[in-house]
Order: C-alpha cells, then sequence, then structure tokens
C-alpha cells in the first residue's frame, strides 16, 4: 500500500485527485497507475482502470485470479465493476469513500471469489484525499 500511496502522492503533485493503485502477483508489482483524468481527458481513466489494462498487458490475459490490487481509495462502481469482470483474486484499500465508493451502492460488485480488505494505511490515504480537496476549495 505505500507503494500505492506515493503513486497517488504523484496524483497529487500534478493536479489530479490522489488515488493510486499497483497490482501485485506472486510478491511481485506487475503494474502501477495513478488517476490521470485531467492529463488523459478522459473520466474512465481511474488508477484502478489503468492498473488493470497495465496488469491485463502484462498477462495477455484478460482474467487475473492471481493478482491483487491496492487501492488508496475505495473504488468506484465502475472500477468494482471491471475488477468483477477481472475476477480478480484481491483488493485492498486504504480509506472508504462515502461519496462514490461500490460499498455504498452494493458490497457484491466485486467477483464473489475476490477477497476484499478494506482500511490498510486509512489515516494517511484520508488524509492525502482530504488535503486535496481542502486545497481545491481554496
Amino acid at each position: 500500500m505505500e507503494q500505492a500511496l506515493a503513486l497517488a502522492e504523484q496524483a497529487y503533485e500534478e493536479g489530479e485527485i490522489p488515488v493510486g493503485a499497483i497490482v501485485v502477483a506472486n510478491h511481485r508489482i506487475i503494474a502501477r497507475a495513478y488517476n490521470q483524468t485531467e492529463r488523459l481527458n478522459d473520466p474512465t481513466a481511474h488508477a484502478e482502470m489503468l492498473a488493470l489494462t497495465a496488469a491485463f498487458d502484462y498477462f495477455g490475459a484478460k482474467y487475473l485470479p492471481e493478482c491483487t490490487l491496492f487501492v488508496t481509495l475505495e473504488p468506484c462502481v465502475m472500477c468494482a465493476g471491471a475488477i468483477h469482470w477481472a475476477q480478480l483474486g484481491g483488493l485492498v484499500y486504504g480509506a472508504s469513500d462515502d461519496k462514490k465508493g461500490y460499498t455504498r451502492y452494493h458490497q457484491d460488485i466485486p467477483h464473489k471469489r475476490t477477497f476484499v480488505t478494506s482500511g490498510v494505511l486509512e489515516p494517511e490515504c484520508r488524509a492525502l484525499i482530504q488535503s486535496f480537496f481542502r486545497k481545491m476549495r481554496n
């Protein structure tokens, strides 16, 4: 999660909503990404989507049952749907997203075989998001 948080900090520095994501397989990071919706003018360029796409390319496959996605913020419904279709082995996230997180809508969006862990480095992840939005309001 520390690696994902470092990517979120990079997004923050670039004026993106600070979310970072990594995909791990066999104890190795195989994909890294951070939000790039502003840079790419693409509302789907979330950290999770970009990291999953890189992992699909790495394996040359559309399913990732042996992979775990670490992301600093709870995925939105779009990203949770992608996690479902990828049949991801695991999802680990830091801060919950009370406004746009998938659990606000339905707990079971990720695939039934995907293990989900929340709250990893939550204080640090939450502080970065809150700092970004405070800065944006000023």
